[in-house]
């Protein structure tokens, strides 16, 4: 049950050596979200041996170019490759002409089908979900539209307590009726076995947060908060404050505020601007307000572990 962030990419918009464009992969029990499709998206997935064939969502923040340039590439890789699953792109409605550019000029031999999700909300909303899974996009605060992405697990069944089974003679609907989170009544009301005494969930839901492009703006930490694991833009140190509020990005300093304020359980920043080869300084100050902070790096591997509870 694996929840694992690869990063990809962790330039800003100019090129740098050694930093791709925003992109990452989040795989979550096998399925994978491919976030931001900067250019040499699909070098990198394939250096970090993942698997074009398995992303069946694309999740586009914004429509610069250093976050979609890669896309035409890779949608072609994957038509060549012979693939025929449908994919899901969550991208702002914009996309919409650069969807159809693509399937008008570029799509010959393409066997799958392709839908486009138009994002346009101006607070969280669900856009994707499966049995364990949901997807909520929300708006972020950029020069254009732009909005994140919250991927979470839902909450377990509960499980009941082997012990409590056997000590009770439970029925398979007490069970039942346990794993729903109701009460035991037995007997005309005389005898009650309390959910909370004998079942529990198994483990704690594991979540991540997208942030990148934005400027700080009071909602979003709680719109974040909580998260397991939060990726928040810092694409200057403090020194340039003034540039990042004139361009509508963060500095380090500011992704950390956001994480403390939303109680987050750990931050990752990158989107450095291409004036600074030495990102030290972008962990410095990061630290100094959340401490655990860790700077993205290109084909590194954030692992979400598992926490397991008990009665």
């Amino acid at each position: 049950m694996n929840f694992t962030l690869n990063i990809l990419g962790t330039a800003s918009a100019l090129p740098v050596l050694n930093r791709f464009p925003s992109a990452q992969v989040l795989d979550v029990r096998g399925r994978l979200f491919l976030i931001d499709c900067g250019e040499g998206a699909q070098m990198q997935i394939r250096k970090m041996r993942l698997s074009y064939l398995r992303i069946d969502n694309i999740c586009l923040s914004h429509l610069h170019g250093d976050h979609i340039f890669g896309l035409f590439g890779l949608l072609s890789t994957m038509a060549m490759l012979g693939r025929t699953s449908h994919l899901n792109i969550f991208a702002p409605k914009g996309f919409a002409p650069i969807l159809k550019f693509y399937l008008s000029n570029f799509a010959d031999g393409l066997r799958f089908s392709i839908e486009h999700h138009p994002l346009s909300m101006r607070e969280p909303e669900t856009v994707w979900s499966s049995r364990s899974l949901e997807m909520l996009a929300f708006p972020l605060n950029h020069r254009i539209d732009s909005y994140g992405f919250l991927i979470r697990e839902k909450m377990p069944m509960p499980n009941v307590d082997k012990a409590a089974i056997a000590r009770y003679d439970l029925t398979v609907a007490e069970i039942a009726a346990l794993k729903r989170g109701e009460d035991v009544v037995r007997q005309a009301g005389d005898e009650v076995i309390p959910n909370a005494e004998v079942a529990y969930r198994p483990y704690v839901p594991r979540s991540y947060a997208y942030c990148s492009d934005t400027a700080p703006f009071p909602e979003l930490p709680e719109w974040v908060k909580g998260v397991s694991l939060l990726y928040h833009e810092a694409t200057f140190p403090e020194e340039l404050a003034s540039m990042a509020e004139k361009t509508f990005h963060s500095t380090a300093r500011q992704a950390a505020e956001c994480a403390a304020a939303a109680g987050v359980g750990r931050l990752v920043i990158g989107h450095y601007s291409s004036r600074y080869a030495d990102t030290a300084i972008f962990l410095q100050e990061a630290s100094e307000v959340f401490p655990k902070t860790e700077l993205a790096r290109e084909c590194m591997t954030v692992e979400v572990p598992l926490v397991k509870l008990t009665v």
